[in-house]
């Protein structure tokens, strides 16, 4: 029986040569559209490769030698199982994301061409990793056009600072973090830098937050966090001061829905809020806000009366 225990990575550095040690002792090669755990099961896809064809599935499978120094945390998919010629289990392998290998070595590694084995295995039935593919860029083409959105409504002055905060991270994440954090402050330090009067400081940050707020593909991201926190670093005086200075916007009440419902204000300042920017807040909110804001308004947030 194929579990995740059989398909943990084993040995030194994955190579392509290792690889390929082990596949010119198979006598088939058995590739199941599932993870390890699930491999058994009978209604999964699955296809057999022997003779001529296990060259191929070798050159298919070349990896960047060393690997990436990494264990991806989910199961992956499908499972490559390799049998030798007495039927026994020689190797169990799985692909991670369409584009990485598990089990030939001490970390997960890089195909050399992903794509090409994501159609090869399509050609013998197994759809599933093309599935996944199609699935994946359209996600990242809907973060990209988020992302976008975010640096073009960045205050006046800003944009090209929004857009090295909202860089996606690469492989290598503390280099990335470390990055993101002076990021941060180049964006914080030009904030004040083009925008030094305090209340239309604000009101500019407030209303960049509010872009968050009408987007459907998901939760905060760290850029949306990095506006957040800018306005959590001014005074709590000033931003409820530059709320009713004058009427606010809409975008800037739903950046302001965002920022009175975060867990760092309401820890440090509680959830009320002094009139008449309650009766405003929650005005908006009833008025046009999404179902988050509405959700929040029910649970107290805002100095609302909790009804649900």
């Amino acid at each position: 029986m194929i579990n995740k225990r059989t398909a943990r990575a084993v040995g030194g550095p994955p190579t392509t040569a290792g690889l390929r040690e082990v596949l010119n002792r198979a006598a088939r090669v058995v590739i199941v559209d599932a993870p390890a755990g699930e491999a058994d099961s009978a209604d999964r896809p699955r296809t057999e490769v022997t003779g001529a064809d296990i060259a191929d599935l070798a050159r298919l499978l070349a990896v960047v030698d060393g690997g990436t120094g990494e264990l991806c945390l989910c199961d992956g998919w499908p499972t490559i199982t390799v049998h030798g010629p007495n039927g026994d289990l020689i190797a169990c392998w799985t692909l991670h994301h369409q584009s990485g290998l598990r089990g030939a070595g001490d970390c997960d590694a890089d195909l050399v061409d992903g794509p090409a084995l994501t159609d090869w295995l399509a050609g013998r039935g197994l759809t599933g990793s093309r599935r996944v593919q199609e699935q994946l860029a359209a996600l990242n083409a809907a973060q990209d056009q988020r992302r976008t959105r975010w640096i073009q409504a960045a205050p006046a002055g800003l944009t090209e600072a929004a857009a090295d905060v909202a860089r996606p991270s690469g492989r290598d994440r503390t280099a990335w973090s470390r990055g993101l954090r002076d990021a941060e402050e180049r964006l914080a330090t030009l904030t004040r830098l083009h925008h030094p009067e305090a209340t239309e400081r604000i009101r500019a940050l407030l209303a960049w937050a509010g872009v968050p707020a009408r987007e459907a593909t998901g939760s905060l991201k760290w850029y949306d966090l990095a506006v957040q926190r800018q306005l959590l670093a001014e005074g709590p005086d000033l931003i409820l001061t530059a709320l009713v200075a004058r009427p606010p916007s809409p975008a800037q009440l739903d950046g302001a829905a965002g920022l009175f419902s975060s867990t760092e204000w309401t820890e440090a300042h509680g959830r009320q809020l002094p009139e008449p920017l309650r009766s405003t807040l929650i005005g908006h909110i009833e008025a046009d806000g999404t179902e988050p804001m509405r959700f929040r308004l029910r649970h107290g947030y805002y100095g609302a009366e909790r009804t649900a």
